[in-house]
């Protein structure tokens, strides 16, 4: 990506040491079940937009990096832990996780992989009982806190 190209799309970590843009939409999104990915992200599965090298770039820092098998690298910031991507060695695109961009409403899945290891319970999240974080903390206790996550945008 070229410092002249307008980004698609923006996102970084938690704490802001660690940016990145697209310059053109993601060729796919997708939800990944499998257990090295629920390990990876902490939750029961990752979600991922697959990005061509060519048209992403990161913007500010340099995520650190594991190798999580023989054939893949994640990358996540070293400051916060935000995991960030996912990627096979040497392939021709970078798989990033969908919760780190500034506007995640905007990278909506179309596909499953390794459901093999999908929980049982994750299909009908949906239709549990909900709050808003408003509701759940109340207005004195959430007009309290002090966030220290960086804003979603540069």
């Amino acid at each position: 990506m070229t410092s002249s190209v307008k980004p698609v799309l923006t996102g970084g970590c938690q704490c802001g040491a660690v940016r990145f843009a697209l310059s053109a939409p993601p060729a796919k999104i997708s939800i990944c079940h499998c257990r090295m990915c629920q390990k990876a992200s902490g939750a029961p599965f990752a979600s991922f937009a697959d990005i061509e090298h060519a048209d992403f770039a990161w913007t500010k820092g340099k995520p650190a990096t594991f190798r999580s098998s023989s054939i893949a690298e994640r990358d996540f910031c070293r400051d916060c832990g935000t995991p960030l991507s996912y990627r096979l060695i040497d392939g021709p695109r970078i798989e990033i996780m969908t919760g780190a961009f500034d506007r995640p409403d905007r990278v909506v899945p179309t596909r499953q992989y390794g459901t093999e290891s999908r929980l049982g319970w994750v299909v009908g999240v949906a239709n549990l009982p909900s709050l808003t974080t408003l509701q759940n903390y109340g207005p004195e206790k959430l007009g309290g806190i002090v966030s220290r996550q960086h804003p979603d945008h540069d």
